[in-house]
């Protein structure tokens, strides 16, 4: 969750502000990671924040596509998106404005099949609701071929409760190639979270107040054992410190997200 600039009017009325301070390591890092699977590599590309593209056996994924809260003023979200890989699936955690926008989802929607947590299929124009695909905490469905689980996404820590309602977002676990790929969403450490089990890779948040800090993910990262670790909603943490907490815990991979 975030806002700066013209999105902090948008989110003025939950209070929020991202935290903008990165360390030059960020900049280093690369947008690109490749991860074997039984048929063919998962292609990773970070663009910015939470949003990022799956590339795997000729499927395109997409996801939480939404302007960078990090950003200049002047990009224009739309246009970089659209130079993107047509998606064939979009998937969105949830409806904070740094995860959903309307106007980038009606310039790439095409026909892909948008799966969604009701509180964002609720904000989707008419013209693409026959492309959504509703999911609940804990439903589970095919999408291209692809088996995808719906898990809970939520703050657990009291004065946080309100950022992320429970109920309101979802988390995917998505099975590619005999890999399990877990994108967290805006998340704290759940029950849900911690019953994952046989988890590949996991795309973690970590930045306060909205999900957690690097010791909070270093810890949720030994309950739930994932095999590959990349730190994603991370702005203002430091996640070579993170990357130090996990240790051999996981291969913490940094990629750049700001």
């Amino acid at each position: 969750m975030s806002g700066t600039g013209w999105l902090g009017a948008v989110m003025a009325t939950a209070g929020l502000v991202l935290p903008m301070a990165f360390s030059p390591a960020h900049a280093a890092a690369a947008s690109d990671d490749r991860i074997p699977t039984s048929a063919g590599d998962l292609a990773i590309h970070a663009i910015h924040h939470a949003a990022m593209t799956l590339t795997w056996n000729g499927i395109v994924i997409l996801v939480d596509p939404a302007p960078d809260p990090a950003g200049p003023k002047a990009a224009d979200p739309v246009a970089e998106f659209k130079a993107l890989p047509a998606p064939n699936v979009i998937l969105y955690t949830h409806d904070h404005a740094d995860h959903y926008n309307v106007d980038v989802l009606t310039a790439v929607a095409g026909k892909a099949t948008i799966v969604a947590p009701k509180e964002v299929a609720d904000k989707i124009p008419d013209s693409l609701k026959g492309q959504i695909k509703v999911m609940a905490n804990g439903d589970t469905g095919t999408v291209d071929g692809i088996p995808i689980q719906a898990v809970a996404m939520y703050n657990t820590t009291p004065e946080r409760l309100s950022y992320h309602p429970r109920g309101g977002g979802n988390g995917y676990v998505l099975s590619l190639g005999g890999k399990r790929i877990y994108i967290a969403g805006d998340t704290e450490e759940t029950p849900e979270m911690r019953a994952l089990t046989g988890i590949d890779v996991v795309f973690l948040p970590m930045n306060l107040p909205f999900t957690m800090d690097i010791d909070h993910a270093a810890q949720a990262v030994r309950d739930f054992r994932p095999k590959i670790v990349y730190p994603y909603h991370y702005a203002g943490s430091d996640v070579q410190a993170f990357k130090a907490k996990v240790g051999k815990a996981a291969d913490v991979r940094l990629l750049k997200w700001y």
